[in-house]
């Protein structure tokens, strides 16, 4: 019998592999497929609940009202993920879920009112990633070099960290969004078809990727002033894209078994990286200029660093995380993309002043041709208890936009707190964000804010 539970048995895997600063918890629930444990199958389950209030764009309503403020509650995140290594060179994963639920949204598509799929319920629950894996050159089998190949709907898009980071443990309540620079359009929430390569040098990490975006088909509109261009997602059959991030780990090594990038290890690892990435597809958006069409391709850079250092060698002493990149987007002439966050409101028919460019609710120019600078700071407090009942983990970031179709950059900064109950597995995070709001391309945008409480836990 005990034979049986060891070749079958639960474990919980090390937490020191993934970072999540807890003492008392691993990093998932495993089940052995056989006694050495080498073989095996792992599952991570998570929900992050977020309760909001957003001031709202000039010009929005919700539930057919006019609204300058809102509270809403809402799932950010709901979902699963579990891989097997079948072997120790062959795995495979997959990851589903569902996104952005809340009493009026994100609910079963193309419906609406009243009835048991109406508004925001039962949402559509979708694979968000689900790829094959097999280890080419494991570590050791040649010095200092490894290698990995797979093939799926994968997350290895290039580019930051940013953009391949974890959605379960970042220092601040979310994504800045703009990491993610092909969200749901020719990408699968951040995801697309294609082929990869993974593997490190010594202290080199890369990943690179040859891939198929999903076609867009946007129509741009029709202009006789070739200034006024601007390129829209259309890619029509679209070309491979290409793209690969390549980092050195200067301090301790991160884990590259799976492509999710941890945003604060609180302390439980001392790491200092510096990256650098790329995603390219030719003709990846299109202009109209007096009816003729012009194809764009999309060339995406960024440059980043990332910190994560213990402060003091004893148990629940201080620790700080750090992170900071630029983005060099080039999407054509002055593309926009505006995005918010569980928007539940709609355009007001009736309002007479000034309306927001970006569209009603929380939506804000996210995206665009130009440059983005991002910069994100937390210090985890100190505890003398051997086990805090809560940890503290104060934090900032500011974003700076320069994008080619307004006249004037814009800055917006995210200040909140961390409270952890057990490391990232059961937290609250508490956060005060502002957005631009321009009603002009030639005038400075005003600004609008938005507080957020996320409660997040998984196992």
């Amino acid at each position: 019998m005990k034979k049986l539970l060891s070749f079958i048995g639960l474990a919980l895997i090390s937490s020191s592999l993934y970072g999540q600063g807890s003492p008392d918890y691993g990093g998932g629930l495993k089940l052995n497929l056989n006694p050495e444990g080498d073989k095996y199958i792992r599952f991570i389950l998570w929900d992050q609940f977020w309760l909001r209030n957003t001031q709202m764009n000039p010009g929005s309503m919700v539930g057919g009202e006019p609204a300058d403020n809102s509270w809403n509650l809402g799932n950010r995140r709901l979902r699963a993920l579990m891989y097997a290594q079948i072997s120790k060179r062959y795995m495979i994963l997959a990851h589903f879920g569902i996104n952005n639920q809340t009493f009026i949204n994100g609910g079963a598509t193309g419906t609406t009112g009243t009835g048991g799929y109406g508004n925001g319920k039962k949402p559509q629950l979708f694979f968000h990633d689900a790829w094959n894996e097999y280890a080419v050159i494991l570590p050791g089998e040649a010095g200092k070099f490894s290698l990995s190949l797979g093939a799926g709907l994968h997350y290895y898009m290039g580019l930051s960290r940013m953009t391949m980071a974890s959605t379960l443990n970042f220092l601040t309540v979310d994504s800045p969004i703009f990491s993610w620079p092909l969200i749901d359009n020719s990408d699968q929430f951040a995801r697309q078809l294609g082929m990869f390569a993974k593997g490190k040098y010594g202290k080199l990490e890369y990943r690179f990727s040859l891939n198929k975006p999903f076609a867009t088909d946007l129509v741009p509109v029709n202009v006789t002033d070739p200034s006024r261009a601007a390129a829209v997602d259309n890619n029509g059959n679209p070309s491979f894209s290409k793209a690969g991030y390549v980092e050195y780990q200067f301090l301790d090594e991160e884990s590259n078994t799976l492509p999710f990038k941890v945003g604060s290890y609180l302390g439980t690892k001392k790491v200092f990286n510096v990256g650098a990435g790329f995603y390219h597809q030719a003709d990846g958006t299109r202009t109209s200029v007096n009816s003729n069409i012009e194809k764009h391709d999309i060339t995406l850079l960024a440059v980043d660093a990332f910190a994560d250092i213990p402060l003091g060698n004893a148990k629940n002493k201080m620790a700080v995380s750090a992170y900071a990149g630029y983005y060099n987007y080039n999407f054509g002439p002055n593309y926009i993309r505006n995005l918010g966050t569980m928007n539940i409101a709609a355009n007001d028919p009736n309002f007479a002043g000034s309306r927001a460019i970006a569209g009603p609710g929380n939506l804000q120019p996210m995206i665009g041709t130009g440059n983005v600078v991002y910069a994100q700071a937390g210090l985890l407090l100190p505890s003398q208890a051997e086990k805090p009942k809560i940890r503290i983990q104060p934090f900032a970031a500011y974003t700076h936009k320069s994008f080619e179709a307004f006249d004037k950059s814009s800055s917006q900064f995210d200040v909140g707190t961390n409270w952890f109950i057990d490391g990232h597995h059961a937290k609250i995070t508490t956060q005060y964000s502002t957005r631009p709001v321009y009603t002009s391309p030639t005038e400075s945008p005003s600004s609008k804010g938005e507080f957020i409480v996320q409660f997040q836990i998984y196992l």
